[in-house]
Formats: structure tokens, C-alpha cells, sequence
């Protein structure tokens, strides 16, 4: 046998061999039972946690991905570790095995115990911590401080500190808690270095730098953050500039580009806004067109504020629509639609407008959403909202809700929107206010040359409760007056559009022109109720106790005491824009009181006041308001001077404090008069300073008397019907100190015993 042939019988001596060996082999022993042993090996017996103090061993097993049963799979493993580093409570999460046991090793976050704030000054913690997300008692995270890192950069940005640097510091305390504090560097406020235009020949920079919000940088402007970089702010300027140019005639303007470039330092921004200015318009012809039936047209043509041959302006055409709507909507049309149709005729820089009132849609109020109230109940909001649900959607009720929730004085900002409801009838009216501080401590101090020093105190609450009552206690002293008065008002009376108030005083007056001193004690009752929209009607009760002492070397009257019971009322018809300055608008109010209810002393007096305010060009403003009085006695009495009425000072300048009038030649005692009547004009005109310093020049005219008297005095009286008249000029200033008002007025007519006073002066501080 040969090498090969031996080969041969070998390999298959083994073959035979083996496949005996498999043959008689034990059945435990066989290849497929190893591999079910091995996969056995593999699987996943029990899950041990280490390291975890505050959260339970089942929580972080619930985030696993693999279980008690499953094999060893790495895939799965991995997907049990970010989900435990999703959950956000963990530090650090480590894995491993050890025979059939899964470990995981896991260090927790720690939980803030106290969040703090260093090296801040111009902005309170109060204010940084309402940014911030992270909160004591909060599971601590990289993440989440890195995003309130950010926020709070962004509140430094917005206040126009683009140099300010925040650094997160944690201190380390037991029971893994930290202290988390915030480290900051305000720096210098990013303020605008200069703010050019681009492209403008109708307007200088200027006149445009008045027209905008952001200002440039300037020393008087330390109390305001107008002069701040501030990109929300930039966007409204785009806005402000278009309408700017739209008002002005220039319809096809567009603002091309708004550049900020912050220097090296970081410390200043140059502003840059390129515009197209485009032609200049004028109105052509100006019709009025309806399809609702029994409404002249004609009539309404007087609302048109628009005129052919003007200037073009935007502004002009709104205000027409929303008088047209008005005026529709209140003769019964409740779907009234106006629109404004404007053809523009380049060849002549014309343009046609023609207002179409026709029926638009019946819509219905479905639901009034009010948001933003936190302290302020909703029933105060609501009562003021001229549209209930299920009422015809009104645009002028709305524009007039708004403005009624504002005159409430208890919010910084009122928007009232409106959006589709559940079907295409239906529209939902949503009200969202922004609250602020209407709790007042005020302490003040002041000057004028009617009362000279000026002092006060006092506390008062315009929303107490949140329910839109108003609860004052004031404290003045000057060098004439003291006086202290508690008040109460009521707004809403019995759950009625009823005013309700009491007023409890205790006044000192010292009349150095008449030498005497009155001390006043008593209290008022007073209720107040509208009659329609714009008309409203109060009715009042007063009982004073009243002491007349005149100073030493008055021979003309003695010391007394009496006793005042009156009744009265107000109507008060009010069309003006606003309340405390107005610009447009007039207003009727007629007064009338009773006394001899009781008490010592009856007369009937009357007085009424009418005016109107007028824009007339550019920012001058005209007002003529004008005033009549009289007071006469009953039963037999004669006025007491402690009822009649007064002329000169504040409200007749050119001359003293009860300057006009009758007089005791004697002393040269004013004796006040049962006649009043007078009229103010006044033109107020900006001076050409910056807007916001709040310096505005007046032209001012008043013409009027006070006469009649019958108190027995004959030869010692001065008195005539004659009309005084004076003229003047004056500069008022809304000071960071107060308002302050200088004013030179001479009379250009006048009694030879009237007391006169050419320069009139008075400053106030209130905070």
C-alpha cells in the first residue's frame, strides 16, 4: 500500500469515526442544547441601580428600553442611555454587565435650593427672575441654565445693553442642592450715536428724527430709553415713516432698507433708513355712494373729512370711514360696510376717492374673550364692553369699548381684536389688557405764585380689590390751605351703571384778599349715572359746617359759624378725546345746587361750561372754553361772601388771585360777586424743541367779568359790569420733576381797582 492509497483509508477511518461519536453521543451533549445554554447565559437576569438618592430604582427602570428577560443587546443599551439623559434628571448615566446582572451607574442633577443674582443694577432681580426658567426646588441642567443664559442677555439687549456679559456660577451645597447665581456686568447702555436718511428731499433729517421712536443720544434724554438700540422698536420706526409720508401726500412711499451698525466698542449704533419718497398727491374728487335704502347721501357729506385739492392723506380717508360708519350704524344700519375706493391719476398726481356704504355682512357677536386681567375681576372689563354675546357686531361699539377700558386708568395697554367664530355669522371679540401699579404713594412739594409752597401726602387705591373702586387719603399744606380729605367711589353701584361715593373732609383756607380764614368741616354724597353714550348726570348732597374769621382789622364782618345743607347736580355732555389733554373734541356741563335743606344760609346757584378743542396745523392745538355763573339768595338772605364766586389768579391771568371784581375801597378787600361769566382762548404750538422734553409755548386770551353784590355796602364799593380783558404768552414743561408753567399775560383792559399780576408761576412734584 502506497503513501496515497494509506491518505485515503485514514480519512475515512476518522469520518466513520466521528459520525459514531455523534450517533451513540448523549442528547444533552449535542451542539443545538449548547447553543440554547449560551443564549440562556446571555439574557438579562436582574437590573441594579447605583448612585441614585432621590429617585426611586423603578422610575429610572421605567426609561430603560431593555428588560428583565431580554438578552444582553447593545442597540437597546444605548437607547436606555439617552433615554435616561432625556429625562433631564441625570448628570452622568454609565452601563455595564456582570454575569446576568445589568448594572447602571447614575449620577443625579442636583436640585437648585436658591437662584441669585449679582452685580445688577438697572434691572431689579424681581424683573430677571420672572425671565428665567430655572426655579428653586427645580432639577438643575446645563441646558435650561444656558437658555435662561440667553434670555437674559436678550432682556439686557432689550433695555439697550448690547455689552452686557451674564456668567452662571454654581456652588456646591449637601444633599446635592446648589446655588445657582448668576454673575452679570450690565455695561454701559448701547446707546444711538446718529440716524440718517437716505433718499428724503421733501423732508428734512430733522423733521424725520421727530417722526420716529428711537432718538439719538442726547444728555437730556437720562431718563428715557428712547435713545436705546432696540430692533422691535426700529421696525415700528418703518411703520411710523410710512405713515408719516402717506398723511403728507406721498402715496407710493416705501422705506428700502433699515441698516444698525454697532461700533467696535459696542458701545454706540449709527442708524441708517433708506427711503422712496415718490410723488406728491392731491385729492381730485371726493363722492359718496349708497345701496341702503332711505339714507341720503347728502346728508352725510358734511363727515367727509377729506377735500378736493388737499394734500393727500391716509389718516384723512380712515377718520372718514370710521365717521361714516358711526353715523350709519347709530340711524339703525348695524351691518353698515364703508369702503373707500381710491383711483390714482399719475399724469396729475391725483387722487379720486369715493366712500361706497353698502350692507355688509350680518355678523353676531358669539363670544368676548378677556385676557391679561390678573388682579382686575372680569365683571369690570365687561361692564365697559358696548357688545354683549349674541349682539350685531358693531365697529364703532368696539373702537368705543376700547376706549371706555382704557379711561379706566387700570391698564398700561388695552387691544381688542376681533376673529372668526364658529361659523361665517359668528365672530369672537377678544380683549387683551396689560395691568399695571394702580396703588399711589405720593409725596409732593411745589410752588405757585397763587398759593406759594406746596405740599402733600397721601395714599390712595384706583382698583381696590380688583373691582374698580377707588379709595383715597389726602394730606395738603401750603402757605394759604390745609386741608385733609378721605374719598370713596363706588363705580358700580347695587350692580348698576351707578356711581356711588362719599367724600369726609377738613379744610383751612386762608383768603388773604378778603382777610379772612375760613375752617371748613363736613362731608359729601354724590351719585352719578349716564343718560346716553356721551351724556351723564350726577346728583350730590353736602353738609359743612362752616367758620368765618376774619383777621384782625377787617372792620367789614365778624366772626360766625354756620351751617350749609345743599343739593345739586351735573350734566356733563363729553365729546372729547381725551380727558386730561385733550386735542379734539367739545364738552357742555351745567351745574346746578340748592342749599336750604336745613342748615343756616339758602341761594340757588347755577353755573355753566362749554368748550370745544380744535387741532389746526401741524401740532397747534385751539381751545376756546367759556364759563357763566350766578348765585342768588332765598328766603329773605343775603350771598355771604363764603358762597360767592371769584375771578382772577389761574383762572383769569393777567390778574391777582380774586384780582377782578367788587372790592371795598376802603381796605381793598375783594368781596367776590354773584355774576360770573367768562371765555378763554388758547393756542398751544410746539417751540422747536425735541418732542419729548415736553416744551410746548401758548398764546392765551381771556375776556370777562365778575360783578353784583347785595351786601350792604354803598360807598365803599367798587363794582362795575365793565369787561376786563388780558393777553399773554406762556411756556409749560412736563418736567421729571413735575409740570411746570411761566406765563406773562398784561391786561389790556381793566378797573382801576382790580389788583393785577403780570407773571404767574407755579412748579409741582408728585412720586
Amino acid at each position: 500500500m502506497n503513501r496515497r492509497d494509506l491518505g485515503t483509508v485514514q480519512v475515512v477511518s476518522m469520518t466513520l469515526l466521528i459520525a459514531a461519536i455523534q450517533t451513540f453521543m448523549p442528547l444533552e451533549m449535542k451542539p443545538d442544547t449548547a447553543y440554547a445554554q449560551e443564549e440562556l447565559n446571555d439574557t438579562i437576569n436582574s437590573v441594579r441601580v447605583v448612585g441614585n438618592q432621590r429617585i426611586e430604582k423603578e422610575t429610572i427602570v421605567s426609561y430603560l428600553k431593555t428588560a428583565v428577560g431580554d438578552r444582553f443587546d447593545s442597540s437597546r443599551i444605548d437607547e436606555s442611555l439617552k433615554s435616561l439623559f432625556k429625562t433631564g434628571l441625570f448628570a452622568d448615566v454609565s452601563m455595564r454587565r456582570e454575569d446576568r446582572t445589568l448594572i447602571v451607574q447614575v449620577v443625579e442633577n442636583p436640585i437648585i435650593n436658591r437662584i441669585a443674582f449679582e452685580g445688577n443694577r438697572y434691572i431689579k432681580d424681581d424683573a430677571l427672575a420672572s425671565e428665567v426658567q430655572l426655579r428653586p426646588r427645580v432639577v438643575y441642567t446645563r441646558t435650561k441654565v444656558q437658555k435662561d443664559l440667553t434670555r437674559l442677555l436678550e432682556v439686557y439687549r432689550r433695555s439697550g445693553r448690547f455689552s452686557a456679559r451674564v456668567v452662571p456660577r454654581v456652588i456646591q451645597l449637601e444633599q446635592n442642592r446648589v446655588d445657582l447665581v448668576f454673575e452679570i456686568k450690565e455695561g454701559a447702555r448701547t446707546g444711538v450715536q446718529r440716524i440718517v436718511f437716505v433718499g428724503n428731499r421733501a423732508f428734512r433729517n430733522g423733521k424725520l428724527r421727530e417722526v420716529i421712536q428711537t432718538k439719538q443720544s442726547r444728555w437730556w434724554r437720562f431718563l428715557s430709553t428712547a435713545d436705546a438700540y432696540d430692533p422691535d422698536r426700529m421696525n415700528y420706526d418703518q411703520e411710523l415713516l410710512r405713515r408719516f409720508y402717506v398723511n403728507e401726500g406721498f402715496a407710493d412711499f416705501q422705506v428700502t432698507g433699515a441698516v444698525a451698525e454697532l461700533t467696535l466698542d459696542r458701545e454706540k449704533f449709527f442708524i441708517t433708513f433708506s427711503v422712496e419718497e415718490g410723488r406728491r398727491y392731491r385729492f381730485d374728487e371726493i363722492l359718496v355712494n349708497s345701496d341702503l335704502p332711505n339714507l341720503n347721501t347728502g346728508d352725510l357729506f358734511h363727515l367727509v373729512t377729506t377735500t378736493k385739492g388737499d394734500w393727500y392723506d391716509a389718516a384723512d380717508i380712515e377718520n372718514t370711514v370710521q365717521r361714516l360708519t358711526q353715523a350709519v350704524g347709530e340711524i339703525g344700519y348695524a351691518f353698515v360696510d364703508v369702503q373707500p375706493r381710491v383711483k390714482r391719476n399719475r399724469d396729475n398726481s391725483t387722487i379720486s376717492v369715493t366712500y361706497d356704504i353698502g350692507e355688509g355682512n350680518r355678523i353676531y357677536v358669539e363670544r368676548v374673550n378677556i385676557t391679561g386681567n390678573v388682579r382686575t375681576l372680569d365683571r369690570v372689563i365687561r361692564r365697559n364692553v358696548r357688545l354683549a354675546e349674541g349682539d350685531a357686531f358693531n365697529a364703532a361699539k368696539v373702537r368705543r369699548s376700547r376706549q371706555l377700558i382704557n379711561d379706566l386708568g387700570f391698564f398700561s395697554s388695552v387691544n381688542v381684536e376681533n376673529q372668526p367664530g364658529s361659523g361665517p355669522d359668528r365672530s369672537i371679540l377678544n380683549i387683551d389688557v396689560s395691568e399695571r401699579s394702580t396703588g399711589e404713594l405720593s409725596f409732593g412739594a411745589g410752588f405757585s405764585s397763587d398759593a406759594g409752597l406746596l405740599a402733600s401726602a397721601g395714599i390712595r387705591e384706583r382698583n381696590l380689590l380688583g373691582r374698580g373702586q377707588n379709595l383715597s387719603l389726602n394730606f395738603q399744606l401750603s402757605g394759604i390751605t390745609q386741608n385733609i380729605q378721605a374719598s370713596f367711589t363706588e363705580p358700580y353701584f347695587l350692580n348698576r351703571e351707578i356711581l356711588a361715593g362719599f367724600d369726609l373732609f377738613n379744610t383751612t383756607y386762608q383768603f388773604t384778599e378778603s382777610a379772612f380764614e375760613r375752617d371748613v368741616l363736613g362731608f359729601g354724597l354724590r351719585f352719578g349715572y349716564p343718560l346716553t353714550e356721551y351724556l351723564s348726570q350726577q346728583i350730590r348732597y353736602g353738609l359743612k359746617n362752616e367758620k368765618f374769621l376774619p383777621f384782625s382789622g377787617n372792620t367789614t364782618a365778624s366772626q360766625s359759624e354756620s351751617l350749609l345743607s345743599s343739593v345739586g347736580q351735573t350734566a356733563f355732555y363729553n365729546k372729547l378725546d381725551h380727558r386730561l389733554n385733550p386735542s379734539e373734541g367739545y364738552f357742555f356741563r351745567v351745574s346746578n345746587d340748592l342749599a336750604g335743606l336745613g342748615g343756616d344760609r339758602e341761594w340757588f346757584r347755577s353755573r355753566l361750561e362749554a368748550g370745544q378743542y380744535k387741532p389746526l396745523w401741524f401740532e397747534w392745538i385751539g381751545s376756546l372754553v367759556g364759563e357763566v355763573g350766578y348765585i342768588s339768595a332765598l328766603g329773605g338772605q343775603q350771598v355771604l361772601i363764603l358762597d360767592r364766586f371769584f375771578l382772577g389768579g389761574q383762572n383769569f391771568r393777567g390778574f391777582q388771585r380774586a384780582g377782578v371784581g367788587p372790592r371795598d375801597l376802603l381796605n381793598g378787600n375783594a368781596l367776590g360777586g354773584n355774576l360770573l361769566y367768562k371765555a378763554t382762548s388758547d393756542m398751544t404750538f410746539p417751540v422747536g424743541l425735541p418732542k419729548e422734553l415736553g416744551i410746548r409755548g401758548r398764546i392765551f386770551s381771556t375776556v370777562g367779568t365778575l360783578t353784583e353784590i347785595d351786601e350792604a355796602i354803598t360807598s365803599n364799593l367798587g363794582d362795575t359790569k365793565s369787561l376786563r380783558v388780558s393777553l399773554g404768552i406762556g411756556i409749560s414743561w412736563d418736567s421729571p420733576f413735575g409740570p411746570i408753567q411761566l406765563n406773562y399775560a398784561r391786561p389790556i383792559r381793566s378797573e382801576v381797582f382790580d389788583e393785577e399780576e403780570f407773571i404767574s408761576f407755579g412748579v409741582g412734584s408728585f412720586f
